[in-house]
């Protein structure tokens, strides 16, 4: 039997290619690998000697041969192709080990030339593992080093059936696939990172397996962007049991809204939504203010903060359930607090670049779209009211603006000081949302706060529903067929309206 070794990742060769050759292999190699086994004491023959012809142009050209391929590709039950083995003087291979050259980790470094990384697309080795993964029922196949003790074991135990190598051969083309999909990625111009092409690939590397779905009965997969050190995916757990599928959930959404605003920020979120929300210079007020927007729900929340959070901030957390706290950083005295919690996750996460695409699955296939982005300037929105807002209620209508492209549609934000003090969120009709954020018994509860919307009122109901809490100053993108009958409603009432001319749907 011959073996058809070439690596990259040198994990565990040594050892795999002693015990190849107790299983009665032998080896052949090229020569950065061959070099390597060979010091290690593996006798291998170089792949020059088999093809009778020298490596050249630099190394681009060595197993790219007629003899190599064809040694893996022969079909061993057709007589045709084992005849056109010995006319030529062809053995067989019937194992190629073989993991490609680092371009995953050469796109990393910033200051490499594209010289160096077009060295670095590998041309022999996914044609040589394509074609021992096309004929895996005569040829294993082996591209990943955590398989070596199974293709020994399996060896030992007479377990090599087809079942095994139909799946070596299906992670090998995984494992080129990922390969070259990279290598599409970044050789794409920057306009066409994100464009939608007749035919879409997806490079991701998995992160971990929580234990379950959104139910015990769904099983579930957390998956990362290759090179992408930032985001909830990479976040680092410091304290508390292990990640699920919907703590990833929540936590990225506690993370992005937060991280929309340049000021100090905490949110505090509820099943995807923003429950509490508040600016504030001072982080514990901030999360004091937060908090107070709807206590009820933020028991078992996960709370998020844009700064490093501080032992005064930790200490006011105390005596709150929290799921999961999300922040960049952590004072010393700060996690110490926190680690005293038995179960909550407190998570460290840095900055990413935010991905333009967002995929979601349904039926048949993927819908894809860009992420909404949060830069509405409002220099654009148009104040279609008599009355015109003052420098304070302008900054409450921009915050609350902000908040509702965050909530799930009909989404209704009511604000007050930069804090969020009630939401609607996925009803069937604005009306209903608009009930639910302005639900508070207290009197003058609602005096001086603003109501966003993140679509038109497609009737002055909503207007006049939210007045009777004494609501006055609202913001809308507008674009009803009913916009003139709404502002002459919101006339009458004495309100102040604007119009973004841009709506927020989130689903």
């Amino acid at each position: 039997m011959k073996a058809l070794i070439s690596v990259s990742d040198k994990t565990g060769i040594v050892d795999f290619s002693r015990n190849l050759l107790s299983l009665g292999y032998d080896i052949i190699s090229t020569g950065g690998t061959g070099e390597y086994l060979s010091n290690n004491g593996i006798t291998v023959t170089d792949v020059s000697k088999i093809t009778k012809f020298p490596e050249f142009l630099d190394g681009r050209v060595k197993t790219l041969n007629p003899i190599i391929h064809g040694g893996i590709l022969a079909k061993r039950e057709n007589n045709s192709h084992i005849n056109q083995l010995i006319e030529f003087g062809i053995d067989q291979i019937d194992l190629v080990v073989n993991n490609l050259y680092p371009f995953q980790d050469t796109i990393k470094n910033e200051n490499i030339s594209l010289e160096d990384i077009l060295e670095n697309i590998d041309i022999g080795g996914p044609a040589m593992t394509r074609a021992a993964a096309k004929n895996f029922k005569n040829v294993l196949v082996i591209v990943d080093p955590k398989d070596y003790q199974n293709i020994i074991n399996a060896h030992s135990n007479d377990q090599i059936d087809f079942k095994f190598r139909k799946s070596l051969a299906s992670k090998a083309f995984r494992h080129v696939s990922f390969y070259d999909t990279l290598i599409a990625d970044y050789l794409a111009n920057e306009n066409e990172k994100h464009i939608f092409s007749k035919q879409k690939t997806n490079a991701w590397e998995l992160v971990n397996i929580p234990r379950y779905g959104e139910n015990p009965h769904q099983s579930s997969a957390v998956y990362k962007l290759p090179n992408e050190e930032g985001g909830i995916v990479n976040s680092t757990k410091l304290h508390g049991i292990d990640m699920s599928y919907l703590n990833y959930f929540d936590a990225d959404a506690a993370w992005v809204s937060c991280n929309i605003f340049e000021e100090n920020c905490v949110s505090i979120i509820k099943h995807g939504n923003p429950c509490g929300l508040s600016i504030n210079n001072n982080q514990t007020e901030a999360y004091l203010e937060a908090l107070s927007g709807d206590p009820v729900s933020a028991f078992g929340g996960i709370v998020g903060f844009n700064s490093i959070l501080t032992e005064e901030t930790a200490k006011k957390m105390e005596g709150q359930f929290i799921d999961v706290i999300v922040a960049p950083s952590y004072e010393k005295l700060a996690l110490e607090i926190l680690r005293k919690r038995k179960k909550t996750r407190v998570i460290q996460v840095s900055k990413n670049k935010i991905s333009n695409l967002m995929i979601r699955s349904v039926t048949g296939g993927f819908l894809l779209q860009e992420f909404d982005q949060y830069n509405d300037f409002s220099e654009n929105w148009e104040v279609v009211t008599k009355n015109k807002p003052n420098f304070e209620i302008m900054e409450d209508l921009k915050f609350a603006w902000k908040v509702s492209g965050l909530i799930r549609s009909n989404a209704i934000v009511v604000a007050k000081d930069k804090t969020l003090i009630g939401m609607g969120a996925g009803q069937p009709n604005r009306l209903n949302s608009i009930r639910l954020a302005t639900n508070s018994k207290l009197e003058n509860f609602y005096h001086g706060s603003v109501l966003a919307s993140d679509a038109f009122f497609p009737f002055p109901d909503n207007l006049i529903e939210a007045n009777k809490k004494g609501i006055k100053f609202y913001i809308q993108p507008g674009g009803s067929i009913r916009d003139k009958e709404i502002i002459n409603v919101a006339n009458e009432l004495n309100m102040i309206m604007v119009f973004t001319h841009r709506r927020h749907f989130l689903h």
